[in-house]
């Protein structure tokens, strides 16, 4: 029987019932820090989106910012593996932990873990380890998994949980799932928020030189500004890997897709939370 991975946030970060659940997506797509429309799959898309950059705050912060990026998604075509790569939060488990089985429970269903793909990525990289425990109560790829099943329906994932998240961790890590992915129909999603509890002038320059460094697609850079700049941003071995991995998959550019803070939700522009949607593409 195969383990299975329940909810951490539902009630907390997203609502705990189908119903609710949609409502609220729908409302993150129709919001003014959204797209302004719903999506629709396209089974024409030319998938030319390698990794997305997206947030992982409450719905009710950030989660009008990240459903340009899966409006985005939606228009590119349907994947069939989503590799979900997210910051450790709770000090739980390994230094960098794939949950290489099993099935993820959101209020929209169950998404199968792809177990082919997560061997291949474990027996690339030595610094990866098997470990459910860094994922049980993580909330930094859990809240991405509403959005997918939402345009995507069915699918399957990997999660990987970083807590060591240096460059050279950040591209062993993107290395490794580049070699695994590269013959798979596949998307990337590097999970991050940006700055936290500054003023929003303050956030809004780190930000801006952050997300500079991920549209060019230069790691090292911005492993070099969150040092220099004293960024925190909270998943930047997450968005490493992925630039690093998207790469060496033929990505070419990134496009910033949308930017905003919560001041812009709450109007407390006093200490706020940055929140980007990035798209990397071939």
């Amino acid at each position: 029987m195969k383990p299975i991975r329940r909810p951490a946030v539902a009630g907390y970060f997203y609502p705990a019932t189908r119903e609710l659940l949609i409502k609220q997506i729908n409302e993150c797509f129709l919001s003014k820090l959204g797209p302004g429309k719903l999506p629709k799959l396209n089974p024409a898309g030319k998938r030319e989106i390698v990794a997305l950059i997206s947030p992982h705050a409450g719905y009710m912060y950030s989660g009008s910012v990240a459903a340009n990026g899966y409006f985005s998604l939606a228009d590119d075509g349907k994947p069939d593996v989503v590799v979900i790569i997210g910051p450790n939060h709770t000090g739980r488990g390994s230094g960098v932990s794939l949950m290489p089985r099993g099935i993820w429970e959101t209020p929209l269903g169950s998404v199968e873990i792809d177990e082919e793909i997560s061997e291949r990525i474990l027996s690339k990289a030595d610094l990866i380890d098997r470990d459910e425990t860094a994922h049980m109560l993580e909330h930094s790829i859990e809240v991405q998994i509403p959005f997918l099943q939402y345009i995507l329906g069915n699918f399957k994932i990997v999660p990987i949980c970083m807590m060591m998240q240096d460059l050279y961790t950040a591209r062993q890590v993107g290395k490794a799932v580049a070699d695994s992915i590269a013959d798979k129909n596949s998307i990337i999603i590097a999970s991050t928020d940006l700055t936290h509890y500054e003023s929003q002038k303050s956030a809004e320059i780190k930000d801006k030189a952050v997300i500079d460094a991920i549209l060019s697609l230069d790691e090292e850079k911005l492993s070099d500004i969150i040092l220099e700049m004293g960024s925190s941003m909270c998943g930047p071995g997450p968005v490493m890997a992925a630039i690093c991995a998207s790469k060496i998959l033929g990505a070419k550019k990134a496009s910033l897709l949308r930017y905003a803070t919560s001041g812009d939700v709450t109007g407390d522009y006093s200490a706020v939370v940055g929140y980007a949607s990035i798209k990397i593409i071939k």
